[in-house]
């Protein structure tokens, strides 16, 4: 590639080498390091005037540092007369804070994409940003790559009878990610509601242990499906029904039993004053007053109250089936265990397989999900760096390469091609 330079930071070095090696270019040298007093130096070792130019940096655990790294070093090549530059940000930094949740907050990410093109950044590249919406943030072209097709070759060539198995969204708010993959691998997909506003399922409130117990084994009886032609000759649909819904309650971010008790402090909540309520309306102001609908899932809130009892609702058909919980990044455990567990005890699937874009494993995450009985694998991409020594230690976790993806959409780039193939199928890109 002539006329080009690509530059690695620091965050996720291995993904920048693996890039430039299926490039077949060496790494422009360049020095980055910090001072005593913490500041952060750049300096470029080579020309780039009149030349296309890649800025490769994804998000990490020093998320802060290593975005000042990524905007001085933008602004050095265009102080450096590049022709172009281009931010390659595998997994987008604050992508979680992309609308304001809560009154009198920030949109974050929007300040982020506008301190990028600032900083002198004519184009950017990311994959699977958390909101679509996000490229509207950007006054410059925004490609956002897909690891879905990743995903799904994993999983055509890694679990066994995937035809039968069920793609499952653990919130609302990915279930357009759910359906995406589900329709590629054509296979029937699911759906888990957690509603932190009641503690109990309405239809069990008035009824006795012996009669929910009659009502879960009904619930678990196996469907006959409804069988119908496809579009192809030699195929058919099967189309499962279910009769009522799946439901558990979560306590300590695991499933417990109907006949369990309710705790004490669930019940002090359920008892208190209108007036105690209203002193805090924001904790009450769901659907049209927000708080509730502007999270997705209860890994967007900064804190979250365990001990508060919920209800967990699956809408969907997982009975001696894998299912396969989709997620675009998998930061904190407790929805996936909570689901898991769920998934496994009262919707009668045989595995559970957790599959997502970028693997944060925000403290011991992967421990959590790897000690759950309920969870089989876990399975992200190397967008996000994650250690030899938690790659060695684990076993549970499989991480796919995704460089081929990035190496081909910047070559492309370069030569002034068409990316659009990358968006259908990874066998373009091998």
């Amino acid at each position: 590639m002539r006329k080009c330079k690509v530059f690695v930071g620091n965050s996720h070095p291995e993904l920048g080498y693996l890039i430039c090696k299926r490039l077949g270019i060496e790494p422009a040298p360049c020095t980055l390091q910090n001072f005593a007093n913490g500041e952060t130096s750049v300096q470029i070792g080579s020309s780039v005037r009149d030349e296309d130019v890649y800025v490769i940096q994804s998000a990490s655990s020093s998320v802060n540092d290593h975005i000042m790294e990524l905007l001085i070093l933008v602004s050095a090549c265009r102080g450096g007369s590049a022709k172009k530059i281009t931010a390659v940000i595998p997994q987008f930094p604050y992508s979680k804070q992309c609308r304001m949740k809560k009154h009198r907050g920030a949109i974050t990410a929007r300040m982020l994409a506008n301190l990028v093109i600032m900083a002198g950044a004519d184009h950017v590249i990311s994959m699977d940003l958390h909101s679509n919406q996000m490229q509207g943030f950007f006054s410059k072209p925004v490609d956002n790559l897909y690891g879905g097709p990743c995903l799904a070759q994993w999983i055509t060539e890694n679990i066994k009878d995937y035809q039968d198995a069920v793609i499952v969204s653990k919130n609302p708010g990915g279930a357009k990610r759910v359906t995406a993959l589900a329709s590629t691998l054509r296979v029937n997909f699911a759906m888990i509601h957690t509603d932190r506003r009641r503690a109990k399922d309405i239809y069990s409130q008035n009824k006795s242990y012996e009669q929910l117990k009659r009502r879960k084994q009904s619930m678990l009886r196996k469907n006959r499906p409804i069988i119908r032609p496809g579009e192809d000759p030699n195929e058919q649909e099967k189309i499962f029904l279910t009769e009522g819904i799946q439901t558990a309650r979560i306590r300590n971010g695991h499933v417990i039993d109907d006949n369990v008790a309710e705790s004490d402090s669930d019940s002090s909540l359920s008892e208190c004053s209108p007036e105690t309520s209203s002193s805090n309306p924001t904790q009450d102001a769901y659907a049209l007053g927000e708080t509730y609908d502007g999270y997705d899932s209860e890994d967007d809130e900064p804190t979250l109250n365990q001990q508060h009892e919920r209800l967990i609702t699956l809408v969907g058909n997982v009975r001696n089936r894998i299912a396969i919980i989709l997620d675009d990044m998998i930061d904190r455990p407790g929805a996936y265990i909570s689901a898991a567990e769920h998934l496994v005890q009262n919707c009668g699937a045989t595995k559970v397989y957790i599959i997502g874009i970028h693997g944060i494993f925000t403290g011991d995450c992967l421990e959590q999900l790897e000690q759950s009985d309920a969870i089989h694998q876990v399975v992200v991409t190397n967008t996000f760096p994650i250690s030899k020594e938690t790659l060695t230690e684990s076993k549970k976790l499989v991480v796919i390469d995704v460089s081929m993806i990035f190496a081909e959409c910047i070559r492309r780039n370069h030569n002034g091609e068409s990316i659009s193939v990358l968006f259908d199928s990874i066998t373009n890109v091998v």
